[in-house]
């Protein structure tokens, strides 16, 4: 009797590690070797893996490292931090913090990185555990609580705040975060719904979406655009993504590498035009004689936007839409 609660201990523990290799296995990192290609990976040099995900970019990083090398992870999915700690507990080149990747700023600071790192890294997507696990809510394909929380112990779930927003407020959100052309009907279904019964789940608030909207995009699910808004709107992507791109250049060391792989035009677009901002300089008036020499520039892009390969996008239809962009930090 006594041992019964150690024994039962031990069988949750070898379930919760089969479930973790599991997961590692069944997620394939999106365009790994041009990503690697890009972060150009020096072996004492220290890099961030701000969305540590299940680990493949960072195991990737982990391998091109030395001895001397550092990679710190962070992610706020505890599913994704607990798989890290088991990365941690075999490298001790590697660490990992649950945070947002906008408190980056401040864990570097802590860890004493500010304007040291090497090379900086942002797999923007939805990992696959995310999508495949129906209780996280993200995916329409499988019915589950509709929460879609990158961390489930923080914040208000999808669900919660479809049952409070106002009518113009969903319209907002979804043609802001989901460039939905039928924003108004969907929000108008979701209004006049909620108040007979509660949209609580994904496959009703899917269902929703398929009656609401009236026309098809081809090989698009009608709530594909729906799902991609709140999910923005429930974690804040945009806003984390606008902070931590603002903080890039004080966290780069001279050289250091900004590597960004994004999965929709508005996540896309905004690290284009960072990019292009940070590349032209300060802007001076017109007519100004400065030397190009003397313009302040604070990156420079390297290459232009790489997509996916046919035979990448065979083996991970998930890859299709991903988009990278780089740049380096000028000294």
């Amino acid at each position: 009797m006594d041992d019964k609660p150690k024994k039962q201990q031990k069988i949750e523990r070898k379930r919760e590690n089969k479930r973790s290799r599991m997961e590692t296995r069944q997620h394939i990192s999106v365009l790994l070797g041009e990503s690697m290609q890009a972060l150009g990976v020096i072996a004492d040099g220290v890099y961030v893996d701000a969305t540590f995900g299940r680990g493949g970019h960072s195991r990737a990083i982990l391998e091109r490292l030395g001895p001397l090398g550092r990679l710190l992870a962070v992610d706020r999915d505890p599913d994704a931090v607990l798989a890290g700690r088991e990365l941690a507990c075999v490298d001790k080149r590697f660490s990992i913090h649950r945070a947002r990747f906008a408190e980056l700023p401040r864990i570097a600071a802590e860890q004493g990185l500010a304007g040291r790192i090497s090379g900086l890294l942002l797999d923007l997507g939805v990992s696959s555990p995310q999508l495949d696990q129906a209780e996280r809510g993200f995916s329409f394909t499988s019915d589950g609580p509709l929460d879609m929380r990158m961390d489930p112990d923080t914040g208000v779930s999808a669900a919660d705040w479809l049952a409070n927003a106002d009518q113009h407020e969903i319209v907002r959100v979804l043609q802001d975060y989901g460039e939905e052309r039928f924003a108004k009907r969907i929000a108008r279904a979701v209004c006049e719904t909620r108040g007979a019964q509660p949209i609580t789940t994904t496959a009703r608030l899917a269902a929703l979406c398929e009656r609401a909207v009236p026309t098809r995009e081809r090989g698009k699910h009608p709530a594909t655009r729906t799902f991609q808004a709140l999910r923005i709107q429930i974690n804040g992507e945009l806003e984390e993504l606008r902070t931590l791109l603002d903080a890039t250049c004080d966290l780069l060391t001279a050289g250091g590498r900004l590597v960004v792989i994004s999965f929709q035009s508005l996540e896309d677009r905004m690290v284009k035009r960072f990019i292009r901002n940070e590349s032209r300089g300060q802007a001076l008036p017109k007519r100004l004689p400065v030397p190009d020499e003397q313009v302040q520039r604070r990156l420079r892009p390297i290459g232009g936007a790489v997509r996916a390969c046919a035979t990448e996008v065979q083996a991970n239809p998930r890859s299709r839409s991903a988009v990278l962009r780089a740049a380096e930090r000028v000294a």
